[in-house]
């Protein structure tokens, strides 16, 4: 399949574009019908049914990232990257304006992740490019006893592996989803092993700590996300009665627990 590449002009106006309906909406939500300034009217909630669809977009990259299953990563990208800036402006819509409320932090959380996947395609692949094609300047030679912990951590890596994918060279290997669903314990171990390694090699260390930590950010945000996303949806249809506070519950729901 041919190739397709977002270019960063593209992304920026995709997500200028996102920025200026999401203002428009704000500025203009006391013109707009009441149901369209109501948190919970049928109308808001069917937005916000739509954004979360979208935002799962980005969840199934990863799950087929990390699954093996992605035929054509970059398509897989552009789709992250529209669905996530389409779902954040329908997010927005479905707050109401009522930001003040603790949902609101789902929006919050949305615009960061926004903002850092926005500064990584922008500014820091080059840098990271710029590192894969220069050598590290904080690079040490370890010690005595760190060499020998590595010649043992690489031999136990090496044993582990055979187990857990004889097929695989532990140089290029890295765990993915099928290896947990097949031996979690296996893949807990070697991932712990990995990280031990990164470790004791001073990894993270020898890049500047924007450019080693922007993705552990990003995807802690992003499973902070879809936790309170789960938790959003389980509140609003099970505790329908604590959400509404004694007022009506106009959105679709199984229980009105909490009342």
């Amino acid at each position: 399949m041919p190739r397709r590449d977002l270019a960063d002009s593209r992304l920026l106006q995709l997500t200028a574009a996102a920025v200026v309906l999401m203002a428009a909406w704000f500025a203009l939500r006391g013109f707009l019908p009441e149901a369209w300034r109501t948190p919970g009217s049928p109308e808001l909630y069917l937005t916000g049914v739509a954004g979360a669809a979208l935002l799962l977009v980005p969840v199934a990259f990863v799950v087929a990232k990390r699954g093996g299953s992605g035929a054509n990563p970059v398509n897989w990208f552009n789709a992250h990257v529209a669905c996530s800036l389409a779902g954040m402006v329908l997010i927005a819509i479905h707050s109401g304006g009522f930001l003040r409320r603790p949902p609101a932090l789902l929006l919050l959380a949305l615009l960061a992740l926004a903002a850092l996947g926005i500064w990584a395609r922008v500014r820091g692949s080059r840098r990271i490019a710029a590192t894969f094609a220069s050598k590290a300047p904080a690079f040490r030679v370890p010690d005595v006893a760190t060499r020998e912990r590595l010649r043992a951590l690489i031999s136990e890596k090496r044993s582990l592996l055979a187990r857990l994918d004889p097929r695989a060279t532990e140089g290029t290997f890295s765990v993915n989803l099928p290896h947990f669903i097949r031996s979690p314990r296996l893949a807990l171990a070697y991932r712990r092993l990995a990280r031990e390694e990164t470790r004791l090699l001073g990894t993270r260390a020898a890049v500047p700590a924007r450019q080693a930590w922007w993705r552990p950010l990003h995807m802690a945000l992003a499973w902070l996300f879809v936790l309170g996303i789960v938790i959003h949806v389980v509140t609003v249809t099970f505790f329908a009665g604590y959400v509404a506070d004694g007022g009506p519950i106009t959105w679709w729901h199984l229980r009105a627990w909490g009342g």
